[in-house]
């Protein structure tokens, strides 16, 4: 086993003097709180007894009926029966590892990954080969041939993992053709897909695209998601969607877990979504999640150098960072914490190292002014990093020419996450729409 980079940085939003772009943390200061009090009022008068008590381990029908409306707002229709909910979303990838992974056996996702799915498939000391990524999400062409691969050494992967919208940590997007191919290798080649959609309905601009379930019809496709995102992480309460030989066996694994999810929470979910369109709640978080994206978006392109390089997401909650590859962003939020600003460094979205010079950044978590004075400070920090360079090389970086300069005797790290790092050059001014 190993710790999660994002869990090791989380004590640091305790304080009230660091500024952390580290966590994936949606802004719950947003959630009224004479709301929350009036719904837990509502709980204690018509379902206190039920709520303090045991639930079902695949979940109250209450709240799975919520489920089924969220999932309708994405295009699904889904039944009941064919649901499991889980102690958020990351249960879903815990219990999938735990039902499918003997030691040894292959997992195939994107690269980089959701950190937190990486000490997870690590636990069950799962074989972890990932697929390139590019601005319209993993590389399925790659995926077909590192599938041919193993399957010439004689091996099958269990499942493919995938963050199909606004991807953990990229903040990509699959293309619709990718997502019907993606479909297509699953059936001809019988592999089960865990679609991971977390940020689904947190989308700032362009069209939807169907999930991978509703592409699939549900034979090859293991949809989770959580309220995390949407409502509350504080609830601890995701779902699962997936055939039903695989949903009874994650059933029992959730029993032998925690026996089933937090009653109060479900009852309080089934209480919220009783008060009130859901939805608009939702699109609150998306007007103030877009404009803190445009702050951060503005704030890189003032602060950091020629050479950095970042992904333009069209929803969700992160950026992806890449620095002139002389800098190693695992060694630079030491410098970074000194500043008092915190992010998650790249290599934590790898299992095998790669990822060195790149950076998680959180926009829905702090505000704008926050947002503006983080990236300002880990700005300063990198000027630093690339001034030294200049003094120990004699280099002048430019624009485009810092992925092959490298300190004199110091080789390279390797730099096969270049595709990803690519999807959007630093402009000189960030365009406005309108």
């Amino acid at each position: 086993m190993k710790s999660s980079a994002m869990r090791d940085l989380m004590a640091l939003t305790e304080r009230e003097d660091v500024i952390s772009l580290a966590g994936g943390l949606p802004d719950t200061s947003t959630f009224p709180p004479d709301s929350y009090a009036s719904l837990m009022r509502t709980v204690a008068a018509d379902s206190c007894a039920r709520a303090l008590q045991y639930a079902p381990t695949e979940g109250l029908a209450l709240v799975k009926n919520c489920i089924v409306d969220v999932m309708r707002a994405e295009g699904m229709e889904v039944d009941p029966d064919e649901m499991l909910v889980t102690t958020g979303g990351q249960q879903v990838i815990d219990l999938m590892c735990k039902t499918l992974i003997d030691p040894g056996d292959v997992i195939v996702a994107e690269a980089p990954t959701y950190p937190g799915a990486v000490p997870t498939f690590c636990a069950y000391q799962a074989d972890v080969v990932q697929v390139r990524m590019d601005r319209d999400g993993m590389r399925v062409d790659e995926l077909e041939s590192t599938l041919d691969e193993l399957e010439r050494s004689g091996r099958r992967p269990k499942f493919i993992y995938t963050v199909p919208n606004f991807h953990n940590p990229a903040g990509v997007t699959l293309s619709l053709d990718r997502r019907r191919e993606l479909v297509r290798i699953a059936q001809e080649r019988e592999l089960l897909v865990l679609e991971d959609n977390p940020y689904g309905l947190l989308r700032y601009e362009s069209d939807p695209l169907p999930t991978l379930l509703s592409l699939d019809g549900g034979n090859y496709v293991v949809y989770a998601s959580t309220f995390s995102k949407i409502l509350s992480p504080g609830m601890r309460l995701g779902w699962t969607v997936a055939p039903r030989p695989v949903l009874e066996k994650m059933n029992i694994g959730k029993q032998g877990s925690d026996l089933c999810s937090s009653s109060l929470s479900q009852y309080f979910v089934a209480a919220y979504f009783e008060s009130g369109p859901w939805h608009e709640y939702v699109r609150s978080l998306i007007e103030i999640y877009r404009r803190r994206r445009d702050v951060m978006l503005d704030a890189l392109a003032e602060h950091y150098p020629r050479e950095a390089e970042w992904t333009h997401p069209e929803g969700g909650l992160f950026i992806w960072a890449t620095l002139p590859d002389y800098i190693d962003t695992t060694d630079l939020l030491a410098r970074a914490l000194e500043q008092r600003v915190a992010f998650v460094p790249g290599r934590a979205a790898y299992v095998d190292g790669r990822g060195g010079s790149s950076m998680r950044l959180n926009f829905s978590g702090v505000n704008e002014d926050d947002i503006r004075e983080g990236i300002r400070r880990i700005g300063e920090v990198v000027r630093e990093q690339v001034e030294l360079y200049g003094t120990l090389t004699g280099a002048t970086p430019s624009r485009g020419s810092a992925r092959g300069l490298k300190p004199p005797g110091v080789p390279s790290p390797p730099v096969p996450d270049a595709e990803l790092a690519k999807i959007l050059r630093l402009p000189a001014k960030r365009k406005r729409a309108g």
